[in-house]
């Protein structure tokens, strides 16, 4: 086995990188999901079609890589400088405005601006992985799960808010 030139080694370096900053967001987020759901989470009244608990973890985690993936296709793309750029600013967004729906859902067990953060955050994906196709198709592929994931995300939040009055 040969080993690893140079160039193929930055690359993997890249790749690990971009994927440990987004697992880092969710390792940052699950500080205060983790803090809130044994109680506060755990009283709330839920909707109908609430995901069993167990789900949660893997499919954050899987969405992560994907998001990390994202990251590193947006960075090897060689599209257009200022593309690049819009697409990366929009990507810490998205990225921040994830760690503080934590943060304010869980850590400050506000369901209402949780679902404000939500709808921001999710405005931010939709433009993020629009601008994302234009650099990389297949980075603005891999954020599709999570676009979605953020539609049951918010439905969730939202009943939350509606059967949990303040």
């Amino acid at each position: 086995m040969k080993p690893l030139d140079k160039s193929t080694l930055s690359l993997v370096l890249i790749l690990i990188l971009s994927i440990g900053i987004c697992l880092l967001a969710g390792v940052i987020g699950s500080f205060f999901t983790t803090a809130g759901i044994p109680v506060w989470y755990a009283g709330l009244i839920k909707p109908a079609l609430t995901p069993p608990a167990w789900i949660f973890a893997p499919v954050w985690t899987i969405l992560y890589v994907l998001m990390g993936i994202a990251l590193f296709l947006i960075l090897r793309s060689g599209g257009r400088k200022e593309d690049v750029t819009i697409c990366l600013v929009l990507f810490a967004a998205q990225l921040v405005l994830n760690v503080m729906w934590s943060v304010i859902f869980f850590g400050l067990h506000s369901i209402f601006f949780g679902l404000v953060c939500l709808a921001l955050l999710f405005i931010v994906l939709l433009c993020t992985t629009i601008g994302t196709l234009r650099v990389s198709r297949n980075a603005g592929l891999l954020l599709i799960p999570y676009l979605l994931w953020l539609c049951i995300a918010g439905y969730l939040n939202a009943s939350l808010y509606l059967l949990n009055p303040l």
